[in-house]
């Protein structure tokens, strides 16, 4: 299980973003990466060309490039501080009836569910 999910609000600890503070948009697994609202902001040259909705404009756009998993902690919504993520699993029934196990992932600084 991840420890880090899309919607997730983050901390970058590492980069030339440190500090910064954004949700997580995206969740590139194969190459460990997230993408984070606001950080790692990069310009991009876009070409004018048609799209679904019509003629697309050109010129430069700022948008979001991927930074690594580990650049990156969870903040506790307790305490609004980073905090490492643990699992704790839980027993549940199904509809059916059946037992039904569930890790669930918490703060470890504050022990709330994340």
């Amino acid at each position: 299980m991840a420890r880090i999910k899309k919607g997730d609000q983050v901390i970058v600890i590492a980069g030339k973003d440190k500090g910064k503070t954004g949700r997580v948009l995206e969740v590139i697994k194969a190459t460990d990466r997230v993408v984070v609202e606001g950080v790692q902001r990069v310009t991009k040259h876009v070409k004018v060309g048609q799209s679904a909705q019509g003629a697309r404009t050109g010129g430069i756009e700022t948008v979001e490039a991927p930074i690594h998993i580990s650049n990156v902690m969870p903040i506790d919504p307790q305490t609004k501080k980073r905090t490492r993520v643990g699992f704790r699993v839980e027993e549940g029934v199904r509809p059916n009836g059946r037992k039904r196990t569930v890790r669930v992932r918490y703060a470890k600084a504050s022990g709330k569910d994340l």
